[in-house]
């Protein structure tokens, strides 16, 4: 294997006989003509990929796409009905809470526990404990039996040792959901150092915001196929596109990919232009607290009552900062064919310091991914600069009065 690959997939399936009843099993064992008396089910088919060492790559797709199976092969709980998987390097896995835990044994009997399967020595241990007690943060608790643990509680232990035990390859599948919000904001740092001392990371989510932000590619996997594999923003939007398809109210809907844009649906309306105005003029760079005017044209190719027009506005990491729509403003949109609209958008660019897309969308619904007509990622790109009068940190402006008082003479 290629020294810079992490893990190497190939050809990976996995199937598993289901019987209607539990007897079946033993009429087909016992079976002198060997009648087939299950169905096959392949939760994997045929899947090969490769992840290098250094990078972070999400798994994405629904439940069932087959998920956990890939995870559980690579780690070794199951193994494939045919196809092979390579690990280079030592592999940390965080699948299901307290798998692996000894729910009568203490938290810090269990730091010990996890640390041995690992293959580390009992002094090795011992010199990580006071990190990961720290990072678990769950107090006394440490020194209680697991088996009373909240799911939380779990999740910051097992997240805990999972990163302190110096694995090459960390692991973790949906178990951080169940965190709080801080925890999981310590959690992604974490991740990013580790990432940045040469650690490979495979990363499950149903969060697509989290994906775009932690992953460098991601894995599309779809009733236990291989759908799509590349740069993060592109296979989410995949993701999204599927879902739109399967749902049942686009199934004249298709996808477009050209580079990193991304487009779906009907056709039945067509998104011509989006335009970032101030002043009358074109721009692609605004000041923080600016008034700006966004405004989407389009053509109808069809009549269509009812429609919903709408804009995103995500960062450099994809993530969500600001979306409306027509139907929220409570405007009612019935376009008939040939004909061109613009929707305009008259806002304060009240976001941070950084660059930023629109993506555009016309539905009948509420999201992209309802009954969608026409769809563009990342449309047009603008860059938000700094306001030296109206100076301040993080994503959003607030408007806010800063005031003090002297409350007591010591």
């Amino acid at each position: 294997m290629n020294t810079d690959i992490a893990i190497k997939v190939e050809n990976l399936s996995k199937v598993y006989k289901l019987y209607n009843a539990p007897i079946d099993r033993m009429k087909e064992a016992l079976n002198p003509f060997k009648k087939k008396y299950h169905i096959d089910y392949h939760a994997l088919n045929n899947v090969s990929f490769e992840i290098k060492k250094g990078e972070t790559i999400g798994i994405i797709g629904r439940n069932g796409a087959g998920k956990s199976t890939i995870l559980k092969i690579i780690t070794g709980v199951l193994s494939p009905s045919s196809g092979s998987v390579v690990v280079d390097g030592r592999i940390s896995a965080l699948l299901e809470l307290g798998a692996g835990f000894n729910p009568d044994y203490t938290g810090l009997d269990n730091i010990f526990f996890q640390g041995n399967l690992m293959g580390m020595s009992h002094e090795e241990v011992r010199e990580k404990v006071p990190l990961i007690i720290d990072f678990a943060d769950i107090g006394e608790f440490i020194f209680q039996p697991v088996k009373i643990y909240s799911s939380g509680m779990f999740a910051r232990l097992a997240f805990a040792v999972s990163i302190h035990v110096t694995p090459d390859i960390l692991i973790v599948d949906e178990a951080l959901s169940v965190g709080d919000a801080s925890f999981g904001q310590k959690c992604v740092k974490k991740m990013d150092e580790f990432k940045e001392s040469g650690g490979t990371v495979v990363f499950v989510s149903h969060d697509m915001g989290s994906v775009k932000q932690i992953c460098d590619r991601a894995i599309l996997l779809n009733k236990g196929g291989l759908l799509d594999i590349g740069d993060t923003e592109s296979v989410v939007n995949r993701y999204y596109f599927e879902i739109s398809k399967d749902s049942g109210t686009n199934v004249n809907s298709s996808i477009k990919i050209d580079g990193k844009r991304v487009e779906h649906g009907t056709r039945q309306a067509e998104i011509l232009e989006v335009s970032l105005i101030n002043a009358d003029k074109h721009i692609n760079v605004v000041s923080a607290g600016e008034f700006a005017k966004i405004i989407v044209k389009f053509k109808a190719n069809e009549t269509v009552d009812s429609v919903n027009v709408g804009i995103m506005i995500r960062d450099k990491y994809g993530q969500d900062v600001f979306g409306t729509n027509t139907e929220l403003n409570n405007i009612v949109l019935d376009i008939k064919s040939g004909c061109v609209y613009e929707v305009h958008y008259d806002a304060v660019i009240n976001i941070g310091v950084g660059k930023f897309t629109i993506s555009p969308a016309i539905v009948v619904g509420l999201t992209h991914y309802d009954n969608c007509l026409h769809w563009v990622d990342n449309f047009i790109e603008f860059e938000v600069l700094p306001n030296k009068k109206r100076h301040f940190e993080g994503i959003c402006f607030m408007d806010v009065d800063v005031s003090y008082r002297e409350i007591e003479n010591v």
